[in-house]
């Protein structure tokens, strides 16, 4: 099942998956021969699938896929980047880190420049917490948990690469207090999000995906940044093992996970699958979980890999989602291809390869 030649393939397969997709709910196009990037819109599906093609290009070594990296933030910076909010953050994470590789005066000055607004100019709550400004609405004085993988992370490889600590304190408050409003201290799962105005998590929803943004997120800023600030690193990490303690009773016996997770019957959902076991694996391969979750993970990976059709387009995730102010919400949202189901399901896939000798243990 896990042979690194099938897993390989199935890597190369999800690539080319994300490189067909031009837009939500539209049908893969056909592939060009020089593996550009299709997609036409920047904002946060994209950013996720530009996060997970990166990762995928510095795992192989493949210049190839960094060119076309390159050129696709080149194209959208030439005609112009949309305003600034949470969601339009989300690819600045890969354009920060080729900036970076790369020395990109250019891409480091955007890249300041977007950092700069989230710190003085973004929006806030109550308590600080980055307001989820969206391109659709203001979501005045809401936190919801999708913020700290499309802001947060960004926050902390700036502040990391350009020598600004500030931000990258920064990004660790930021989980610190979506940490205090959105997990439960009674499961340890996440509320999808949490209103000022009313005080309140609206359905009290356990959404799967919105849960795998932080399965994911906790893990990827410590290796992004490093463990910094012990006491706000000790309770990130309190929190993240407290959410996949409870996830573990949850999951299906065929290793899907539904989209409302306390609720088994909701619909099961690839792209937090996904997530789910990349941020488990990742927690074992760095120590701060203990191998006892590696056949969950695994067990979740196998449900995946049987996802993934002959195009490599990843099946059953389920569509961009708001606020849901009932259960029905969340169990209506439609599957249809995505960038970050690609995304999720590729960062899945290196992070299995990573964990190799993991793996043979186990065997």
């Amino acid at each position: 099942m896990f042979e690194a030649s099938r897993l390989e393939e199935a890597l190369a397969l999800t690539a080319d998956g994300f490189r067909s997709l031009k837009g939500i709910n539209d049908a893969p196009s056909e592939l060009d021969g020089d593996g550009s990037i299709h997609f036409d819109e920047w904002d946060w599906e994209v950013g996720v699938g530009l996060y997970g093609f990166y990762k995928h290009a510095c795992k192989t070594g493949d210049e190839l896929m960094k060119r076309n990296l390159a050129n696709w933030y080149d194209m959208q910076i030439s005609r112009g980047l949309p305003p600034r909010q949470i969601n339009s953050t989300a690819p600045m994470l890969c354009l920060a880190l080729l900036a970076r590789e790369t020395n990109n005066e250019r891409w480091k000055q955007i890249v300041t420049d977007w950092a700069e607004w989230l710190v003085n100019d973004m929006p806030k709550t109550v308590d600080e917490g980055f307001q989820h400004l969206v391109k659709e609405r203001e979501n005045d004085g809401q936190l919801w948990d999708d913020t700290l993988f499309m802001a947060g992370l960004f926050m902390g490889v700036a502040g990391d690469w350009l020598d600004r600590p500030d931000w990258v304190e920064e990004a660790y408050y930021q989980f610190l207090v979506h940490g205090r409003y959105l997990s439960d201290p009674v499961s340890g799962l996440w509320y999808h999000g949490w209103t000022f105005l009313g005080n309140h998590n609206y359905a009290q929803a356990f959404w799967a995906r919105g849960n795998a943004w932080i399965t994911i997120a906790v893990p990827e800023l410590f290796e992004l940044v490093g463990e910094r600030y012990g006491p706000a690193a000790r309770q990130i990490k309190a929190l993240y093992r407290r959410q996949v303690e409870a996830l573990l009773p949850l999951q299906l016996e065929d290793g899907m996970w539904p989209t409302l997770l306390d609720q088994p019957d909701s619909p099961p959902e690839t792209s937090a699958t996904a997530g789910f076991a990349y941020g488990l694996l990742r927690g074992v391969r760095t120590g701060i979980l203990p191998e006892s979750y590696l056949q969950p993970a695994l067990k979740a990976a196998s449900a995946v890999l049987e996802r993934i059709d002959a195009a490599g387009i990843v099946q059953e995730v389920s569509d961009g989602t708001a606020m849901g102010h009932d259960f029905e919400f969340y169990r209506n949202i439609p599957n249809t291809p995505t960038p970050y189901g690609q995304a999720l399901a590729s960062l899945l896939l290196i992070e299995l390869l990573a964990a190799k000798e993991i793996l043979q243990d186990v065997a």
